[in-house]
């Protein structure tokens, strides 16, 4: 029995939640947004900082960078520096000011499809155009295709990549040569790095991902690197992030960037809330990685027992899992809306992470058992339903 309960179902109804907004019947395991309470020592730290009364405008303090610096040493042994750091308010919000700085309209920018779907909107929306670099998807296994993504990079409209690491949907954990390799490509094509590793903390109990800037140095040189407790501490409402940029001339600019978008001032709780998560979470973490790939195994065995039609991708990174439906011949769209419709399953289509992620379905199981178990039922249910259509 551990110490921290993630068991108990928390009631999110009525508290404005994004996740939540769903009808009654509905089993909402889409978004990637958990469904536990946070750490009790993070809840503490914003309740203190909350009975003080006054929500003046913040400043980032020591205790910021030394808890980042930290807590990356300790767990991944990597050296971050404090002048390579900077607050921001939320990953997205750097990707998008990196895209409108370091681009110019009408360039291209690299994804490794299929992946995390606000990236395209990050793009597009900056003027920019996606090139894709594909992934390898073979045996229920997904790798880097290192040839391609050479070609893609010495296009000379191409100037900037953004690589999620770990990989979402995937779950994958990239190998340090493959990021090594896609370091050297960069440099060698003029192609700036940003890795987005929200996710790194959130790996299955005995596996570590790898900082892409750890690689080498020349991955360190070519790189911006978005990082945040967010996701791992179940706190993205409080909008707390970091970015980190070892070269000199990226870092300027990048400071620039975020500064003229205004988003590199920090609201009152969040230097508490990533202060408190990296200096007394980690334990609360611990448990909750066992208990996630504990949910994770349990959907794998489920689906291979129950619903043969389908695969569960097995990912070591993530509370996401990816499942194929490609033999039940239907298109995500269609499956996603059918499961919805007729059994209440509010999962996210695999076609909005990019055209080849048409024939798959993401599903958060970031939640309790009897959550899962339930959404696992209207699953079968549902795939029953369907193939009888």
């Amino acid at each position: 029995m551990g110490r921290y309960d993630f068991d108990t179902v928390t009631d999110r109804w009525g508290t404005d939640s994004v996740k939540w907004d769903v009808l009654e019947n509905e089993l909402p395991m889409w978004v990637a947004d958990m469904d536990f309470r946070t750490a009790p020592e993070i809840i503490e730290a914003i309740e203190a900082r909350a009975a003080h009364g006054i929500f003046g405008y913040t400043d980032v303090n020591d205790d910021w960078y030394e808890a980042y610096i930290s807590w990356w040493k300790r767990r991944y042994g990597f050296s971050l520096e404090k002048e390579w750091l900077m607050f921001c308010t939320g990953v997205i919000p750097a990707i998008s000011s990196v895209v409108r700085k370091l681009t110019t309209p009408n360039e291209k920018v690299i994804i490794q499809t299929p992946v995390y779907n606000i990236f395209f909107n990050s793009i597009v929306n900056n003027g920019c155009r996606v090139l894709e670099n594909p992934l390898f998807y073979k045996d229920g296994n997904y790798a880097m295709d290192l040839f391609d993504l050479g070609k893609k990079m010495s296009d000379p409209q191409a100037t900037l990549m953004i690589l999620c690491n770990p990989q979402n949907p995937a779950g994958r954990i990239w190998p340090k040569e493959d990021l090594e390799r896609v370091g050297q490509l960069a440099k060698e094509n003029g192609v700036t790095v940003l890795s987005d590793e929200i996710h790194c903390d959130l790996t299955a109990p005995g596996k570590k991902y790898v900082p892409f800037a750890s690689v080498s140095d020349v991955c360190k040189e070519v790189s911006i690197t978005c990082i945040a407790p967010t996701k791992t501490f179940s706190i993205p409402g409080i909008q707390t992030a970091a970015i980190s940029v070892p070269n000199r001339f990226l870092r300027n600019k990048v400071r620039r960037a975020i500064n003229t978008d205004e988003v590199a001032e920090p609201n009152v709780f969040a230097l508490h809330a990533a202060v408190a998560a990296y200096n007394k979470g980690e334990a609360w973490l611990e448990e909750l990685r066992e208990y996630i790939f504990d949910n994770r195994r349990r959907v794998e065995t489920f689906i291979d027992e129950n619903i043969p039609e389908i695969y569960a991708v097995r990912g070591d990174a993530t509370y996401l899992v990816w499942i194929d439906i490609s033999k039940l011949g239907r298109t995500s769209d269609e499956v996603a809306a059918f499961l919805r419709k007729e059994t209440g399953l509010f999962v996210s289509t695999g076609r909005i992470y990019g055209e080849s992620g048409k024939n798959f379905l993401r599903m958060n199981v970031a939640c309790s058992k009897v959550t899962l178990e339930d959404g696992l039922e209207r699953l079968k249910r549902g795939v029953r339903l369907l193939m009888t259509k």
